[in-house]
């Protein structure tokens, strides 16, 4: 019978002490006390001393700079068990989410991602990515674990670790910001599943101490260099000549679209163009 302890439990963290103080014992207190990893990403506050001294249970990892999203990466390497649920240091998990998520993927070999339903803030509304999901156009076929998706939410995903690290996990020059589409499509295109089930819940708390115009950037440069890395040639033209117009009228854009094209020759030396029938999966989620 699966349990907890199948899963362990991995966060990043960079310069967040007060919310990873306040999240590691929602963690601490989740049944079976599955093992906790914090990838600290070259905090220049004292978090991962604070963590050490009040948690000697918790797994600290300091890394020496900022790995961004790839910081999961070494934390997943870090672990023992056979699936890893992760967690930012704004959210956590509710009390039978990962024995749920564990029990799914024992039960479904080719599952790589259980993504979650995700609630947001003190009145815990749902984040609207899930309502997403719960729509996929994708074929789920009957007695499949919840829905058939193209992606998830890194701090709602509890991931199969055989098939997160075959894939290679999350790409480090993408930084933290809409770093999982990349993701899901590697995941689908080597053949794993990834499945949207609203009975796994994850509890999200956004953080305060955030730059929320950055990140944004982030995440307008990382669709881009998405596309640029997987999609066929002329939806990289399409994709591309959009944004740069869009880059026009709007500074935002405009300084997002600026550092993608800056990186453009290391970008298109690592692409990899998807299969026919994964590009015909992602463009019915887009076009949903």
């Amino acid at each position: 019978m699966a349990c907890c302890n199948d899963v362990s439990v991995v966060m990043i963290t960079r310069n967040r002490r007060d919310q990873v103080l306040r999240t590691l014992p929602e963690l601490a207190a989740l049944p079976g006390r599955p093992p906790v990893v914090v990838v600290d990403n070259g905090s220049t506050d004292d978090t991962p001393d604070t963590v050490e001294r009040t948690f000697p249970d918790v797994c600290v990892v300091r890394l020496d700079r900022n790995a961004g999203s790839a910081g999961r990466n070494i934390g997943v390497r870090a672990v023992t068990t056979p699936y890893v649920a992760f967690a930012d240091d704004d959210s956590w998990w509710a009390p039978d989410a990962l024995t749920r998520a564990s029990a799914l993927l024992d039960a479904n070999p080719r599952l790589a991602v259980v993504a979650a339903r995700v609630l947001v803030g003190p009145n815990l509304m749902i984040d609207p990515t899930c309502l997403a999901m719960a729509r996929t156009p994708l074929y789920t076929a009957p007695g499949e674990p919840g829905r058939t998706v193209l992606g998830f939410i890194a701090c709602g995903a509890i991931v199969r670790v055989d098939a997160f690290l075959e894939v290679g996990g999350f790409a480090g020059m993408l930084g933290v910001g809409g770093e999982e589409q990349l993701l899901a499509v590697d995941l689908a295109t080597a053949g794993w599943r990834l499945a949207y089930c609203d009975s796994v819940v994850a509890i999200h708390h956004p953080s305060p101490v955030r730059d929320t115009a950055r990140r944004d950037r982030v995440v307008i440069r990382n669709a881009l260099w998405s596309v640029w890395l997987r999609r066929p040639w002329p939806v990289v033209a399409r994709r591309t000549a959009r944004l740069a117009f869009d880059a026009t009228r709007d500074a935002q854009t405009r300084t997002a679209f600026t550092e993608a094209v800056r990186s453009a020759p290391a970008v298109f030396s690592r692409r990899r163009a998807v299969p026919r029938e994964i590009e015909r999966q992602v463009r019915m989620v887009e076009r949903s």
